[in-house]
């Protein structure tokens, strides 16, 4: 699985205009259907949002994961995107996300789901990856340090 092939810089925000973890979800959702990316935009907010409220997607190192599967899509979509300013999502390590990954799967497409949030998890244990997390102040930048750390179409 190699990311950088998932993602388009078109479907990376920095910033995220929301301060809030629903309204960034939402923010992420809606960039997915602006890139048709969706089949029906609605139906995959829902999920992601159902899959949000069963436990938290936010899984520490100022990450969160969102994600949902959802006949709103044909294949595995995925967007990106840097709050403003760090938002809650009750992670589990307390501390407030900074880096979102957004992804959405039709329901049988278990496997590349599966793999694509390995993926970007053990890209987070890489420090020099989460430091060009941290200093990417655009789309563009961001984009980069995806592609560029994420070389390898295995997971890691």
């Amino acid at each position: 699985m190699n990311l950088a092939k998932l993602i388009t810089a078109d479907r990376i925000r920095v910033p995220l205009e929301s301060t809030e973890k629903i309204g960034v979800i939402t923010e992420l959702i809606d960039v997915l259907a602006q890139t048709n990316g969706l089949i029906d935009r609605d139906i995959a907010l829902e999920a992601v949002l159902k899959r949000e409220a069963e436990r938290t997607t936010g899984i520490g190192y100022g990450l969160a994961i969102p994600h949902g599967k959802s006949d709103g899509c044909k294949s595995l979509v995925m967007a990106a995107g840097k709050p403003r300013d760090p938002v809650d999502f009750q992670s589990l390590d307390g501390r407030p996300v900074t880096f979102v990954v957004l992804l959405v799967s039709p329901p049988d497409q278990t496997g590349p789901h599966i793999q694509a949030l390995a993926k970007i998890s053990r890209l987070m244990n890489i420090d020099e990856f989460r430091a060009a997390v941290a200093a990417a102040t655009t789309s563009e930048a961001l984009f980069e340090a995806i592609s560029s750390y994420d070389t390898t179409d295995s997971v890691l």
